[in-house]
């Protein structure tokens, strides 16, 4: 049985203000209508002896991972949540762990969820040569050979090719893997034909990427082994022990093994990929029009050239740019140099540093029963739209610093206020005084819409006391 392992818990800064630390680029959809996340598990259909997925995500994210499995019909093998991010050795010892407790021959498909192939049939081509080598023994990753001198990623370095047998002398030696070169060094390894780019993509046993692992990086299996050992079911996910798995150290999968074992071979993966790392890299994989533009939603330009704009809630009108990064959302404008996208990172370490909101979410904040958004803010006073799914219920809380007033504008919103049960209909609206418990359901067939005025001496979403809550979260 091939067992997909997917790896979802990245943070996407170099694509912020639409990726944020609560909501990152592999949530988002950024290239068609379905999110990087489901596009990595759909590109899976018409895969001989593919079973269901194995997906490791931030325990944040749970329930985003949840509801987008669900939206295209993914039944998981698991949902495995990490208490902390520790990079992709200790995630893929995880994910060996739990497909080797239900299948003790299974061969490991290790694919990060925020990548970009829309060619099947040659990705299913090259899986296909790469479960042949994998039943052999070999670790594989899979090399895409190099369409630009492109300094944002690793390398592998082509040895020669095993010998043809059932590989057809596409199996290639690993010569060694290359940091992410400069400008000079990278149109240095296109032009030599012998360098592949790093995809990220592995294959592999269960059984032999932990037997290397632990001949190389013993304290991952140990930390991993006791992280999932002492691991429970939280709903629909498994929690694994936090303190085993802080142990870990956090180092990549390459670093770890196949920079080190005599057992890696590399696969050329010859499709378009990207691992959509920078906005530049979103602009490259899109359809453009005649002046080498992308816009995606309101957008108005002028004489502009080789620009990606991207408007979420406002007009933008560009006039006389070119070679320009624009992305409006409802609370951030980003405006960059398409050369210069790498530097990103700095400016969501500088929102961070100040604490910045804008750092870790959107003015939508989704929860498992919905989502809210953030309309006005003032002294004292705080004014929210709320949005609950049909058959959801917010937990029963209270808060000690906030009262709060609700008006209905679409659907029907059962209400529980202290020992009362209320049913409101459109327009109509209820008083929630400070201190008392209060839970909000929807008992409709449509999604319900209310608006929330929030009054009081302080009014963070750390002032919730939940007293009940029906997706058992600790936080």
């Amino acid at each position: 049985m091939i067992v997909p392992v997917i790896l979802a818990g990245g943070l996407g800064t170099r694509l912020w203000p639409l990726s944020r630390e609560l909501f990152p680029k592999q949530f988002l959809p950024l290239v068609d209508r379905r999110t990087l996340l489901q596009n990595t598990i759909l590109r899976l259909n018409g895969m001989e002896g593919v079973g269901a997925p194995i997906v490791i995500c931030n325990e944040t994210h749970r329930f985003l991972v949840a509801e987008q499995l669900r939206a295209v019909n993914i039944q998981p093998a698991s949902i495995l949540l990490e208490p902390v991010g520790k990079n992709t050795a200790p995630a893929v010892a995880l994910g060996a762990l739990d497909a080797r407790s239900r299948d003790p021959d299974a061969v490991l498909l290790v694919l990060p969820a925020d990548h970009h192939m829309p060619s099947g049939d040659l990705f299913r081509e090259a899986m296909g040569l790469g479960v042949r080598a994998a039943r052999d023994g070999r670790l594989i990753t899979f090399g895409v050979p190099p369409r630009h001198p492109e300094t944002g990623y690793g390398y592998i370095e082509k040895g020669e090719p095993l010998p043809a047998g059932d590989h057809e002398g596409q199996v290639l030696q690993i010569r060694r893997f290359v940091e992410k070169p400069d400008a000079d060094t990278a149109r240095e390894y296109m032009d030599s034909g012998d360098y592949l780019w790093n995809s990220g993509i592995f294959m592999f046993r269960a059984d032999r990427i932990l037997g290397e692992m632990e001949r190389f990086a013993p304290d991952i299996v140990k930390a991993c082994k006791q992280a999932y050992e002492k691991g429970s079911g939280d709903l629909d996910f498994f929690r694994v022990d936090a303190d085993s798995f802080r142990e870990n150290p956090n180092i990549s999968l390459d670093y770890a093994v196949m920079e080190k074992t005599e057992l890696g071979v590399v696969i050329p993966l010859a499709d378009n990929w990207s691992d959509l790392g920078s906005w530049s890299a979103v602009w490259e994989v899109q359809g453009k029009d005649a002046a080498g533009n992308v816009a995606s939603g309101d957008v108005i330009t002028h004489r502009v050239s080789n620009c990606y704009i991207h408007a979420t809630d406002r007009l933008v009108a560009a006039v006389g740019v070119k070679d320009l990064i624009v992305v409006e959302t409802a609370d951030a404008v980003l405006v960059a140099d398409r050369d210069k996208v790498q530097e990103i990172r700095a400016v969501v370490l500088a929102l961070k540093e100040q604490s910045r909101e804008e750092a870790f979410s959107h003015r939508e904040v989704f929860r498992p029963w919905g989502s809210y958004e953030s309309l006005v803010v003032g002294d004292r006073f705080q004014v929210k739209c709320i949005r609950v799914k049909p058959g959801e219920k917010l937990s029963l809380q209270k808060h000690h610093h906030r009262a709060e007033h609700w008006v209905v504008v679409r659907g029907t919103a059962l209400v529980t206020r202290g020992e009362e049960a209320l049913l409101l209909k459109e327009d109509e609206s209820i008083y929630i005084p400070l201190g008392t418990n209060h839970r909000l359901e929807n008992p409709g067939k449509i999604p319900l819409e209310l608006i929330e005025v929030q009054t009081g001496s302080y009014l963070g979403e750390d002032d919730i006391v939940r007293l009940e809550d029906v997706y058992a979260r600790i936080k």
